[in-house]
């Protein structure tokens, strides 16, 4: 016990000195900013600092009281990236107010990190256990399909693609929320059909096939990711949703077909939409051919009307190595793009590839921590619930960072803590509460031999992950 409580301790104070790191970098990016950009450097600063201490303390009492055992690398990194956010949106208002009179942003993310992190201590304090969420897994997947097609009934776009549900003053974007929704519904449902997915199938050329009936769901899954392309024409979302749940599958069966299957299904239903689709045959000509928007309209390749991935590629040019400095690039050529996903261009520009690279390291890093949960937690639903989690801000990372470099069509998707969006920044702060409560159960030991639990934990099929 002595071991246990010594063990626990030095997590939590590893943990708080992480905390503490991750809040002077910001700091001191703010100063920077302050120090290159306006003749006040220290304007706003005490507010700015005092917001951040007190989420890193208020956090971190909180994960000592409802998730001891949880590890201590999650909290910091997310509030890092957090931080690192606002202080790029901060630099991004003062080049805006200047050139184009828009109003601020940074203070609204402010306010919407506090929502998102007072959510996210929340769902710590009333999800003691995670496999409780089991109980409404029906409920859970019915309520996420109406919010994942509820954008496609309400008019207007926002920027070519229907995200948002308007409600009055109000708008969110429903999904943000839909896919941690949906990784609760597949953990449970993959736990409970595992063994019928894995273990039946006829083998083709090497390769073991699904069965007919097993391969309902997949099919299922393409044909919403296909109508959430058709009727709202958001590309991220569906590529999210449909590789999480290929992952997922993968996890739980181990089973390579399944992975044949879902890159199959995907590719023909993107060539599909993109070639009928205008917003998103948009897109993917100006992935490949960024550069012919500076020729003549009439030699412009049809459909090709934006110049922000060009001007993506030129920041990430300009940058360098080392970057240019915060304050002292052109990331405001992009437009109002440089506060959504091409936010990425900012670092690169102004932080450079050492800045780039370091943020995706923590992104890296943040989902191998929900990784290693998944490895360690000993019961099946847990074990899936992290790996989808991680998966499906992995796949947001790489589709938004693969968009923004030229590696993919964008999207469109908000780069998770980065860029400005309450949605996406309370969603992503839910995913960090789920992920410190899978963590928290992880190091528990089975109980004795012979208890209800034991017999409970032992009739369930096993994952391997």
């Amino acid at each position: 016990m002595r071991g246990l409580t010594a063990a626990l301790g030095t997590r939590r104070r590893a943990e708080a000195v992480l905390l503490l790191l991750a809040v002077a970098i910001p700091v001191y990016g703010y100063v920077y900013t302050g120090v290159t950009m306006t003749a006040s450097p220290t304007e706003g600063l005490a507010g700015f600092a005092v917001s951040l201490l007190l989420l890193a303390l208020t956090t971190h009492l909180a994960v000592r009281r409802w998730a001891p055992r949880a590890d201590p690398l999650i909290l910091p990194i997310a509030l890092l990236l957090t931080g690192i956010g606002l202080v790029l949106l901060r630099r991004l208002d003062i080049t805006y107010s200047k050139r184009f009179g828009a109003d601020p942003t940074a203070t609204g993310q402010l306010l919407w990190t506090v929502v998102g992190v007072a959510v996210c201590l929340a769902v710590l304090a009333v999800v003691r256990d995670h496999r409780r969420l089991r109980r409404y897994l029906y409920l859970t997947m019915a309520v996420a399909l109406v919010l994942l097609l509820a954008p496609a009934f309400f008019p207007g776009d926002t920027y070519g693609a229907k995200r948002w549900v308007f409600l009055g003053p109000l708008s969110f974007q429903p999904g943000e929320y839909v896919k941690i929704m949906i990784a609760v519904f597949f953990a449970g449902h993959l736990v409970l059909n595992r063994d019928a997915l894995a273990l039946t199938g006829r083998k083709v050329l090497g390769v073991r096939l699904p069965p007919g009936r097993q391969f309902g769901p997949i099919v299922t899954v393409w044909l919403i990711s296909l109508l959430v392309l058709i009727f709202e024409r958001d590309l991220g979302t569906s590529l999210i949703f449909f590789g999480m749940f290929v992952v997922m599958l993968y996890v739980a069966t181990e089973r390579t077909s399944w992975i044949v299957c879902g890159l199959l299904m995907a590719a023909v239903g993107a060539f599909a939409v993109g070639a009928t689709e205008p917003h998103v045959k948009g897109r993917v000509m100006a992935w490949l051919h960024p550069m012919d928007i500076y020729l003549p309209v009439e030699q412009r390749p049809a459909g090709l009307v934006s110049d922000q991935a060009a001007q993506a590629l030129f920041g990430f040019g300009s940058g360098g190595v080392t970057g240019t400095g915060l304050g002292l690039g052109h990331p405001e050529l992009i437009g109002f793009a440089g506060r959504s996903d091409f936010i990425l261009t900012t670092i690169g520009e102004e932080l450079g590839l050492a800045g780039t690279m370091a943020v995706l390291v923590l992104y890296g890093l943040l989902v191998q921590r929900g990784m290693k949960a998944a490895l360690v937690v000993s019961d099946p639903f847990g074990k899936l619930l992290a790996v989808g989690l991680s998966a499906a801000l992995a796949l947001q990372v790489f589709v938004v960072a693969g968009g923004v470099l030229g590696l993919i069509p964008m999207t469109g998707k908000a780069l998770p803590f980065l860029a400005k969006g309450g949605s996406s920044l309370v969603a992503s702060w839910v995913l960090i509460a789920l992920l410190l409560r899978v963590s928290d159960r992880a190091p528990e030991p089975l109980p004795p031999t012979g208890s209800p639990r034991e017999t409970e934990e032992r009739e369930r099929p096993t994952v391997m992950v």
